[in-house]
């Protein structure tokens, strides 16, 4: 007598997601987003305490009322050093891609670089405007570093997975 085969239960598959928010689900993948996340605080940290390194060295060597500058000038030092740490973690880390470094690397400066002038504009601005309360003028340059390191990092992921790091 042949041996009796039975096929087990199909497994129904998991249905797409519904939802007001179904759409962003489907085109950020949970996991890469929390990779995202998680490089993504060790660069704005990193990039954040290089900034604040410049600012601090910077402010030795200018006057306080130079101090719009000195945030430029430090923004200006940090960015090619936090670009790079950002590009490595990005791709190890969260994209996974394979070869085309220097070619990932450019897109990297150019998501990045899309950015910079309005927060070249922005830095001296948001300095001289903390810079008015006597709350926040010894922090001024760091607050107003911290607010612009904060909208970066989250428009540079989608410039990142988008363009930077497409497969």
């Amino acid at each position: 007598m042949p041996p009796i085969t039975t096929t087990p239960p199909a497994i129904p598959a998991t249905p797409p997601p519904t939802g007001p928010f179904a759409s962003l689900r489907r085109k950020l993948p949970p996991s890469e987003v929390l990779r995202y996340l998680l490089v993504g605080v060790w660069n704005t940290v990193f990039a954040y305490l290089l900034y604040s390194g410049f600012v601090f060295l910077y402010g030795r060597f200018l006057p306080r009322h130079y101090l719009p500058l000195t945030v430029v000038l430090a923004s200006v030092s940090a960015k090619p050093i936090g670009i790079t740490m950002a590009f490595l973690c990005y791709k190890h880390f969260v994209f996974h891609t394979h070869g085309n470094y220097l070619r990932e690397w450019l897109r990297c400066f150019a998501v990045y670089g899309v950015g910079m002038l309005p927060e070249i504009i922005a830095l001296p601005i948001l300095t001289h405007l903390f810079m008015r309360y006597p709350l926040t003028h010894q922090l001024a340059p760091y607050l107003a570093g911290a607010v612009i390191t904060v909208f970066t990092a989250t428009l540079s992921y989608f410039g990142h997975k988008k363009f930077s790091f497409r497969i």
